[in-house]
Parts: structure tokens; sequence; C-alpha cells
């Protein structure tokens, strides 16, 4: 073996190192993250009952009479994102058909990347956005709507999440073979009837993965629900009222005021370990979709 050979073995060698060391790093952080969500969560159900937690409906670690029933926070994060979903799903699916079966390849060099700009977006300037823009439009329509709502909450994260709505789907609609297309032209079927009955039912795996992905999302979301949806946790399924999510309380509690070690700062956790669960609840039901429905074209 010549010194060029051994120089470019010793090359390939530390390379495979490196990418090695990435991807056990990758995983060291997840096992460390939860871990330590675990360690506080166990801590907090020593003081209080799982049962408790899980079905009680007041949710009140802040005051003296404490109160520990996390349903309030999840019906509310739910609320929000399924609101969410009933933006995003039609609209995004929509954009998605069009994409993929109507526009133009220089039409369809435009609108995807102007689409895809919205995940840009900062968030914080989408919550601000429900907030001052979107709420004043809802009270206008209905006077009883609250200033901190879970409607304007929902429609702003609809609009968030159709560009990964749009984009997953619009790849699945694009992976289903022209000979299905044409076989259905053939057959008489209109560019209507090509698109709804026969691609996108092709297409379904795909595009139900990009759904579930995108409720996982909307519950994770953040910084939308923490401005414009408020901190009120109680149980409604009235958007125009003000609710709090799982995640706006982490913000809440997170901003320092809570001693570390108290049973409140172990709320934090605990919510935490509920929305994790959730969320990737969720994640394994898109991949058991994608693996069960998911048609290998020849």
């Amino acid at each position: 073996m010549n010194l060029t050979q051994k120089s470019r073995r010793l090359d390939e060698v530390a390379i495979s190192v490196f990418l090695f060391a990435a991807a056990t790093l990758s995983i060291l952080t997840t096992f460390g993250i939860v871990g330590v969500l675990i360690q506080e969560t166990w801590l907090f159900f020593q003081q209080v009952s799982i049962v408790e937690f899980l079905t009680g409906t007041r949710w009140t670690p802040l005051f003296v009479s404490k109160q520990f029933g996390v349903l309030p926070l999840v019906l509310g994060t739910f609320l929000v994102a399924i609101g969410a979903m009933l933006v995003s799903v039609p609209l995004g699916l929509m954009a998605a058909i069009y994409l993929a079966e109507y526009a133009s390849d220089r039409v369809r060099a435009i609108l995807k990347p102007v689409l895809e700009v919205l995940a840009g977006i900062p968030t914080v300037v989408y919550g601000y956005f429900a907030l001052t823009f979107v709420t004043p439009l809802l009270k206008s329509v209905f006077p009883e709507t609250q200033t901190f709502n879970a409607a304007s909450a929902s429609i702003v994260m609809g609009v968030m999440l159709l560009p990964m709505v749009a984009s997953i789907s619009e790849d699945a609609l694009a992976a289903v073979p022209r000979s299905l297309r044409e076989a259905a032209y053939g057959l008489g079927g209109t560019k209507l009837e090509v698109s709804t009955q026969v691609v996108v039912p092709a297409a379904l795996s795909g595009i139900v993965a990009a759904f579930v992905l995108a409720l996982s999302r909307a519950v994770g979301e953040t910084m939308i629900v923490a401005i414009a949806a408020g901190q009120q946790p109680k149980i409604t399924f009235n958007p125009l009222q003000s609710i709090e999510t799982m995640t706006a309380y982490i913000v809440q509690i997170s901003l320092g005021d809570t001693p570390h070690g108290t049973i409140a700062y172990q709320t934090i956790f605990a919510v935490g370990s509920l929305l994790f669960v959730l969320t990737l609840i969720m994640n394994l039901i898109s991949y058991y979709v994608t693996r069960r429905f998911r048609e290998v074209y020849e």
C-alpha cells in the first residue's frame, strides 16, 4: 500500500469516526433529556398521585390551595391544535394538489418557495400577529371574544403549519406514477376526478403522515399559544375564551420566579414528560401509517 492509499484510508477512518461521534452525541443528548425528565417527574409523583394528575380538573400549582389536575392544560392544548388542523389540513392539501397536478413548472417554481417562506417566520411574530390583528378581527365578528383566546392562536398556527402540510403532501402526490394518471384519463376521468379519486388515494400514506406530523408540531408549539391563547387553565370547548396549553404553562413557570426543587418547579418536568409522551405517540402513529399503507411502485 503506497503513501497515497494510506493517506486516503486515514482520511476515510477519520471521517467515519467523526460521523460516529456526531451520531453518538445526538443519541446521548436525547438520553440526557429523557433522563432529566424522568428524574424530576419521579420526584413530582412521589408527592402527587398520578391518577389525580391525569384526571383532575383543576390546575392551580401556584396557589395556596394547590391542585394538580393537568386535564385543563391537555384539553386546552388539543383545542388549539385541532383548530389549527382545521385550517392547515384543507388548505395545505388543496395547495399540494394544485402544485402537483395543476400548476405549470414555472408557476410551481414561484409558488412553492413563496409558500415555504411562511416556515421561516419566527413563531413569536405569528403570536403577536394573532394578538394584534386576528383577535380584533374576531372581536368585530364575535363581540364576546376575549382578548386572549384559542381561536386566534389556532388560525395563525394553522397558517404556520401550511408549508409543512403542503410540502410533504405535494411530495407524496408527485411520487405517484404517471401511468396511474394516464390510465384514469383513458377511462374518461376529468382532471379533478383523477386528482381526487386516483392520485390522492394512491398517496394517502404520505398525506396522513403529513397530517399527523403537523398535529404533533401543533401540540408542541410554544410562542403562539403563550402570547395569544392566554394563561387561564380551564376546561372549555369555546375557542373564543382564554385557555392555557401545556407549553404555555412551561413558559410561565420557566421565567425564573419559581424556586428550584419545589413542587411547583417539578410540575414543569411532569407536564413536559406528558407532552413528550403525547408527541412521541403521534410520531409513532405517523411512522406506522407510513409503513402500513405505503404504496411501492415499480
